[in-house]
């Protein structure tokens, strides 16, 4: 195994296989046995009949060097179906990646950077603040990594960090999935608090995934308490930038409102609600909130959740009540790698919740 560290970046994986003889070609077919876990001895046009003699004896190295960019430490398996994964980076920093509960794309939730600077006062990765950017080739390695348990052919940008504050690296990433990857474009979904630096790259990309925006209320004053290091754009400017975004691609933009008891689930949130979404190309998903320990918050009663999703939809705003993947492993965004790394390190395992019928892949 390399000494040196691995390539964090995809660019630099590049440079690397041009280093070592590798034409486009080569470089296409590399990169797609990779993010794809094809193995390279079943093909029917093996490594040795294809590839430069140099990129073929440094294949093991490499393939090793890969292995280390994103290594699972832990899996925590809810009985809803998701898979959390706590992933060990080559630097012995972690991040959380989520295999979904199984819908009718296999969907993954991947972290962009360790920590996140953005400070949502509901998420437990806020609280920590931002450790480091991951570089694109560590964001592809966890797709890697889940693809090694089971299909994934969704790739969600929800995970630790703010996408748009590594915006290069991401854009990196979901070009790579979209094209290597074999990952459907409006498949990779791009999550934000909104910045105005992300809606004017994105549109500019041959991938352009589909896009969520976080926006958790309809009030300016509201969302600065809530998301306080986020961009100074109100509400309606961020609906206005994710519809016109929405519409250039034409893919419906998610608009996601996480649901908290007594904070932004009142009736004048609904009217406000329901006027903005109005002709929007878009529809709202109502998240209750996955409860945090220490944040002075409560997730509201799914009576109550439910009752708005149908108020919403009597409105004419198209409404999904999702349900917060992983409640009973306590499994809301950054709250298993605050356990994790709080504890002494300790061998792979897997933390099956109570009542869980699924084995571990």
């Amino acid at each position: 195994m390399s000494t040196c560290p691995p390539p964090l970046t995809l660019p630099a994986l590049r440079h690397h296989l041009a280093a070592l003889g590798a034409g486009p070609q080569h470089e296409l077919r590399v990169l797609r046995d990779w993010v794809q876990c094809r193995d390279p001895a079943a093909a029917r046009r093996k490594p040795e009949h294809f590839l430069p003699q140099a990129l073929r004896q440094g294949y093991a190295a490499l393939q090793a060097d890969l292995d280390r960019l994103a290594q699972p430490l832990a899996q925590h398996l809810g009985s809803d179906g998701a898979r959390r994964l706590i992933v060990g980076l080559h630097d012995g920093a972690t991040v959380e990646a989520v295999l979904l509960a199984p819908t009718r794309s296999p969907a993954l939730c991947v972290s962009s950077q360790v920590g996140c600077a953005v400070g949502c006062t509901f998420c437990q990765t806020g609280r920590g603040g931002l450790e480091r950017q991951l570089g694109s080739a560590e964001i592809v390695a966890q797709v890697v990594l889940a693809r090694r348990l089971q299909p994934v052919q969704k790739v969600v940008f929800m995970g630790m960090g703010e996408p748009a504050h590594n915006l290069e690296a991401v854009i990196e990433a979901i070009q790579c999935l979209g094209q290597e990857g074999g990952i459907g474009h409006k498949q990779l979904v791009f999550s934000t608090v909104g910045d105005r630096r992300a809606f004017e790259q994105l549109p500019l990309q041959r991938v352009k995934p589909a896009l969520a925006l976080s926006l958790h209320t309809t009030k300016p004053g509201l969302r600065e308490q809530l998301l306080p290091r986020a961009p100074r754009l109100t509400p309606a400017e961020l609906v206005d930038a994710a519809d016109a975004y929405a519409r250039a691609t034409g893919y419906p933009a998610q608009i996601q409102w996480t649901l908290i008891d007594g904070v932004n689930d009142g009736d004048d949130e609904l009217e406000a609600l329901a006027t903005l979404m109005a002709g929007r190309h878009a529809m709202l998903n109502l998240i209750p909130f996955n409860e945090v320990a220490g944040s002075g918050f409560r997730r509201p009663p799914i009576e109550r959740a439910a009752a708005m999703a149908r108020w919403l939809h009597r409105r004419g705003v198209l409404t999904k009540l999702r349900n917060s993947d992983g409640q009973d492993v306590d499994a809301g965004c950054g709250q298993l790698r605050a356990r994790h790394d709080a504890a002494a390190a300790r061998p792979v395992r897997v933390v099956r919740a109570p009542g869980s019928l699924r084995s571990p892949a």
